[in-house]
């Protein structure tokens, strides 16, 4: 199979795409559609229908995808450099001391190089992943990314809309300091209030209470939102509504702050699917589309595993260099890869 699209929702329904795909600007109405983009929004048909679609299952995923017997991947993972993203960091810092930005979220990418196996293997997981996490993928002849993500961008049907900020992290057993962290509450309610704003503009937004999200060997802070929509909205305009977030990009999001975001992206060689929205449409018009966090790219036998930090005014180096550690080694427990 030379291109193909993966999407798994949380209740475990999961559908598999097969190429060649027909590439649209707006949702088809008859849904059927991958939601596939970078973070930079830059393919402007992000609608990708397949010639094929497979409702599939852990179990007939292997013969859909014809993995033969193929081996899990091992990789020979390089120590990632700190001098960049301490620059990088310390820039963010500064400007916000200075009160230019409010929050910025740099991504360190760890690399390494494929020495057997096939990637592709790797969606087994992906299709096992825990309960409150969407699956995604998109695969071609020589390249590819996947993984499993705790964070919704946003869900539609019909008048209704459901999202979530999802920020602030922490390590399992951790949470009673957590729980009252001025920082990493400060990072999540940022998200909050973005969100909010920006949906007030479709209808009246109701915020459930924040709570602890556990996933993977991480626990964020969560918030969900619901709007009814005043008329029915196009998902695809809805994604750039509401992407990105703060919880993976800026704020302001003006275009100031997101050309300095897209400049550190570049230095620190981001993989453009990092934080980029990932999507399925359901055939009766339910649209799904998730922050394509927690996963691994590859290109070739290079493979890539980025993790990214919110900078707010109380962040301290050291403290966000380990939770971007944090992140990548829940990526590999996730993916059942060894660093």
């Amino acid at each position: 199979m030379m291109e193909f699209a993966l999407f798994r929702l949380p209740d475990g329904r999961a559908w598999l795409g097969e190429g060649p795909f027909t590439a649209l600007a707006a949702a088809p109405a008859g849904g059927g559609a991958f939601y596939v983009n970078d973070f930079d929004l830059s393919d402007p048909q992000p609608w990708k229908v397949p010639a094929k679609l497979h409702s599939i299952t852990p179990e007939s995923l292997g013969s859909t995808i014809h993995l033969n017997g193929s081996q899990t991947p091992q990789i020979n993972w390089a120590k990632p450099a700190t001098e960049w993203f301490k620059m990088a960091f310390r820039r963010i810092r500064r400007e916000v001391l200075a009160k230019r930005i409010e929050k910025m979220v740099p991504v360190l990418t760890e690399t390494g190089t494929l020495v057997s196996g096939d990637p592709r293997r790797l969606l087994q997981a992906v299709m096992q992943a825990p309960a409150n996490m969407w699956g995604y993928a998109h695969v071609t002849e020589n390249g590819g990314f996947l993984g499993a993500t705790p964070e919704l961008l946003f869900k539609t049907h019909d008048q209704s809309l459901e999202t979530m900020a999802l920020a602030g992290t922490a390590k399992p057993g951790h949470q009673d300091a957590f729980l009252t962290d001025v920082k990493e509450i400060e990072e999540h309610e940022i998200v909050v209030r973005y969100l909010t704003e920006q949906l007030q503009t479709l209808g009246a937004v109701t915020r459930q209470p924040r709570s602890l999200c556990e996933t993977a060997g991480l626990v964020h802070f969560q918030s969900s939102l619901s709007v009814k929509l005043r008329e029915k909205v196009d998902p695809a305009q809805l994604v750039p509504l509401l992407h990105p977030t703060p919880a993976v990009g800026c704020l302001p999001r003006d275009d100031t702050a997101l050309a300095k975001l897209r400049e550190y992206r570049q230095q620190l060689k981001v993989p453009g699917f990092f934080g980029a929205p990932f999507g399925f449409i359901e055939n009766d018009g339910t649209a799904h589309v998730v922050v394509a966090i927690r996963g691994i790219g590859w290109q070739g036998d290079t493979i890539s595993l980025p993790s990214g930090c919110g900078i707010v005014g109380g962040s301290a180096f050291d403290h966000e260099w380990r939770e971007l550690r944090l992140k990548r080694e829940a990526v590999l427990r996730l993916l059942a890869l060894h660093s």
